[in-house]
């Protein structure tokens, strides 16, 4: 397996863990780019957003009732959610992924 998201979700890779539950893992970003920043995955391995079909888009909807609650057990109710798709856009693990930040004033454009 050479996706670390996959290699992550089945035990292989440690991580600091936020959830888990039958269809998504939250856990804290390696690299954080703001005092709060983590990442929420489908266990499902789905490479960008341009892979959802109508056939596993409903895990992107339990995502998002998922992180407002991670976010108020860590503290914040501001937070900035951020999905990459494709290269040119800065996706460097090709398994749907959103970045959740928080923790400091988060400018715009974000660059």
């Amino acid at each position: 397996m050479d996706c670390i998201f996959c290699r992550i979700i089945a035990g292989e890779i440690p991580s600091a863990k936020l959830y888990e539950d039958d269809s998504i893992l939250a856990f804290k970003d390696v690299s954080p780019q703001a005092p709060v920043h983590f990442l929420v995955i489908p266990k499902e391995h789905i490479p960008s957003a341009n892979a959802l079909t109508a056939e596993n888009v409903g895990v992107v909807a339990h995502i998002f009732e998922t992180i407002p609650k991670i976010a108020a057990q860590l503290g914040v109710t501001d937070y900035r959610i951020v999905n990459n798709c494709g290269e040119a856009a800065g996706q460097t693990v090709h398994h749907l992924h959103f970045h959740i930040l928080a923790g400091r004033n988060l400018g715009w454009p974000p660059g």
